[in-house]
């Protein structure tokens, strides 16, 4: 069926959508802050997209309308806002209902997984492992954007609750594009280790996506606050 591509990232977006206008859940009021957060993280991620499609992935016209835009897919670009705004309202609700706002002092930890993604991707490419690479690569270099630049978010105690919840949406949804299969994989480009049907190189791109968008739109939050002149003890609580 030529809508499915389309029709998953209806479906995706849809209960953020619908529980975001909730009052209890509200999170329409940051419609700015997400937008652009999930603007400025999807240009590298859909630069990336655009030069590998043929390569690294490719996406079965079977279930895809067929227009594209610099070679992609109308619904594979819905997915770089459909999938982070889910993550976005994820977060958001997380960090809402959590008891304590409490920061880890792991900033060592971060630093050195950081590193290791990085030299991992470098020696990954170097041996032809092209989205295995690129996918150490960018992880690496989006916690570190985080650490250093960032909202901090990997040093929340409430992020590992979130990175688990992702974790379990990506084996569904992505679960689902690959069982399909609405995408489909130069094998050659990737180590083969798959989790159900799913590369696990896949976890690594959606993660650092998620990690580089919720960063931004958490710095976002956070001056927005500030510009409306609330407490700084609030800013620091969130």
């Amino acid at each position: 069926m030529h809508y499915e591509y389309l029709i998953f990232n209806i479906i995706v977006i849809s209960g953020p959508l619908f529980f975001g206008s909730m009052k209890k859940f509200y999170f329409l009021n940051y419609w700015r802050e997400s937008g652009i957060s999930i603007f400025i993280a999807a240009v590298p991620f859909l630069i990336w997209d655009s030069l590998v499609t043929g390569m690294h992935w490719d996406f079965n016209s079977n279930y895809i309308l067929g227009y594209k835009i610099f070679g992609l897919p109308i619904e594979e670009i819905s997915f770089f806002i459909t999938v982070p705004f889910a993550c976005l309202f994820t977060w958001e609700m997380v960090k809402r209902h959590s008891k304590k706002h409490e920061i880890l002092n792991w900033d060592k930890s971060i630093i050195a997984i950081s590193l290791i993604f990085i030299a991992g991707g470098v020696v990954f490419l170097f041996i032809g492992k092209g989205y295995t690479g690129l996918a150490f690569l960018i992880m690496g270099l989006c916690m570190l954007y985080d650490f250093k630049l960032g909202a901090q978010i990997l040093k929340y105690r409430q992020f590992i609750f979130f990175f688990v919840l992702i974790s379990l949406f990506t084996l569904v949804f992505n679960g689902y594009l690959t069982w399909r299969p609405v995408v489909t994989y130069g094998e050659q480009y990737q180590l083969g280790f798959r989790i159900f049907t799913i590369p696990f190189e896949d976890f690594i791109f959606g993660y650092a996506l998620l990690i580089l968008s919720t960063t931004i739109f958490e710095r976002l939050v956070k001056l927005k606050v500030f510009t409306d002149n609330e407490p700084a003890e609030k800013v620091i609580s969130n």
